[in-house]
């Protein structure tokens, strides 16, 4: 009997709880709506705000600025990497590295940052009154030489004597039926041997130094070597007339240059073949003249006392024979 009491406890024991989890409606649609969205939508606007500030800087930059600025990314490195001048990178800029001065508004290369000192000019030397007397006075005796001597009077019309600012220039040119040299060739004819030796004692008179150029007319040489051109023929018909003023007297020391200068500076450029335009030039310099030359040349003092041949190296040398036939004259 209590055997089935306790049999009938045991089966009355109530069942373990059923625990049933419902999930509430909105919890996914609620995640959604957080504070990333915010970021995002900052960005977009951060975004915007810089795109039409660019577009606007754009709009108001001149095209040189724009250039300037490509430059600069174009080649940012390069002014490290040490640019050639005339690229980018040499030109000056606010920023180190190319472009140009963005600063300054006006068309070109914008301003330096930084002003650079001028470097100093040498004063250009004035001729002094004794000087350009002395020179008239080598005029006034070579006019008078020309007219008493028969064999310069012969062809005086051959014969231009003037002042330059430069010296007296006495400038012996060609005759359409008398030239000083025959076609392309550098040998002089024996009347203009005659009034080169004629001359080059009357140089002795002043102390000035001379120079001496040959000059062509504009016919192109063809008859000499390969690159032999009108500068060769020039220059050795300006030798041929050094050796003859020194043959005639001219003291050799007083010589500062031989230079053949071509077609460069005819005397009249509207016709190829004008005679005037071959011939020899003598130039009695000044002491102006002078002094700008050694200073052009790299001297910044010149020794009045030292002949011209300790100021400049000997470079008169063996010429070598042309054709002779037809080219330039």
């Amino acid at each position: 009997m209590s055997e089935r009491r306790s049999r009938a406890s045991q089966d009355e024991t109530p069942p373990a709880p059923m625990i049933v989890r419902r999930s509430k409606k909105g919890d996914d649609h609620g995640g959604h709506h957080g504070g990333a969205w915010k970021i995002a939508y900052a960005d977009f606007v951060t975004a915007m705000m810089a795109f039409f500030l660019l577009m606007w800087l754009l709009g108001s930059t001149s095209k040189y600025d724009k250039q300037g600025i490509e430059d600069y990314f174009n080649t940012p490195l390069s002014s490290l990497l040490g640019g050639n001048e005339g690229t980018a990178a040499a030109r000056p800029s606010v920023v180190q590295g190319g472009g140009r001065d963005i600063s300054d508004t006006r068309p070109g290369v914008g301003t330096r940052s930084q002003a650079e000192p001028t470097p100093p000019r040498a004063a250009t030397p004035a001729v002094t009154p004794a000087d350009a007397e002395r020179l008239q006075q080598l005029k006034a005796k070579l006019t008078a030489l020309i007219e008493q001597s028969p064999a310069l009077k012969a062809f005086k019309d051959q014969i231009r004597i003037s002042i330059t600012n430069e010296g007296l220039r006495i400038e012996i040119v060609d005759s359409q039926n008398r030239p000083m040299f025959a076609s392309g060739s550098p040998k002089l004819q024996p009347y203009a041997v005659t009034i080169l030796t004629q001359i080059g004692a009357a140089l002795n008179d002043v102390e000035n130094r001379i120079s001496i150029a040959g000059h062509t007319d504009a016919v192109p040489y063809t008859a000499g070597p390969e690159g032999y051109s009108n500068w060769e023929l020039s220059s050795e018909r300006a030798n041929a007339a050094r050796r003859a003023l020194v043959a005639g007297g001219m003291h050799g020391e007083k010589l500062l240059q031989v230079r053949g200068l071509a077609d460069v500076l005819p005397l009249n450029s509207h016709v190829a073949d004008e005679p005037t335009n071959r011939r020899i030039s003598i130039l009695v310099l000044n002491k102006a003249a002078e002094q700008a030359f050694f200073h052009d040349g790299g001297r910044t003092t010149l020794d009045e006392n030292a002949p011209a041949s300790s100021a400049i190296p000997n470079v008169i040398g063996h010429l070598r024979p042309v054709s002779k036939s037809r080219g330039a004259s």
